[in-house]
């Protein structure tokens, strides 16, 4: 394996080999693979091992319930533009995760991006808003680029004008520190072009659709960890 072998890495395919040689160990199955994955290690599973979980709607008491006693775990809800370094993430820790664990957790997820420290009852709602978050946002990407295709503008460069005014506005907010609103307020003009559109997404209710898209999604990671 060229990749491991340019990094000085161990590669296995045992989950029970690769916890003998390893301290930190992610897992990152489908929930309901959790359980047999977190059985074959169990045995390897010691005192010095901490587990940091992806794995959707699993919670820190289902896992802590599959490893022996005390064992140290951290939950974390990440989301997919990490793999280009701008993830938004949030992570709750388990009853004998340390803070030094959490540290240790947030350091590895800011590397990918924005990590954040929250009580595990948030995280179904992180998983509604940043996790699913993306998708939503490329569906917005994708109707802005319509539109500019509809007006009369080449796909490429409606695409590219639209992502890029995505991603500048979401810098805007970051870096400037104002309400969304007042960002807002700044672009409108009184009788002004922008006024116009905006009228036309409240007349569609895209404020209430997107507030209610969070919330299905926020129930149904709440319903996946039952």
């Amino acid at each position: 394996n060229q990749f491991a072998a340019a990094l000085d890495a161990k590669v296995t395919g045992s989950n029970a080999e690769a916890a003998a040689f390893a301290n930190i160990l992610i897992l990152a199955t489908k929930p309901d693979q959790t359980t047999a994955a977190l059985a074959s290690i169990r045995g390897a599973f010691t005192e010095d091992h901490l587990l940091i979980s992806i794995a959707a709607g699993v919670t820190l008491a289902g896992l802590e319930h599959e490893l022996p006693p005390k064992a140290r775990v951290i939950r974390v809800m990440p989301n997919t533009p990490a793999l280009v370094g701008a993830g938004a993430s949030a992570f709750a820790a388990g009853k004998h995760a340390t803070e030094s664990d959490a540290d240790l957790a947030r350091k590895l997820l800011c590397a990918v991006g924005l990590a954040l420290q929250v009580k595990e009852s948030l995280l179904d709602a992180v998983t509604g808003l940043s996790g699913s978050g993306p998708a939503y946002v490329y569906q917005f990407i994708e109707a802005l680029s319509d539109g500019g295709v509809a007006a009369g503008l080449p796909r490429d460069i409606a695409t590219l004008l639209a992502a890029q005014t995505v991603l500048g506005g979401a810098k805007m907010v970051l870096e400037t520190g104002q309400h969304p609103g007042a960002l807002k307020d700044q672009v409108t003009s009184p009788g002004g072009t922008t006024i116009e559109g905006l009228h036309q997404l409240e007349k569609g209710r895209l404020r209430a659709v997107v507030m209610s898209a969070v919330r299905a999604a926020t129930e149904k990671s709440r319903s996946l960890g039952q």
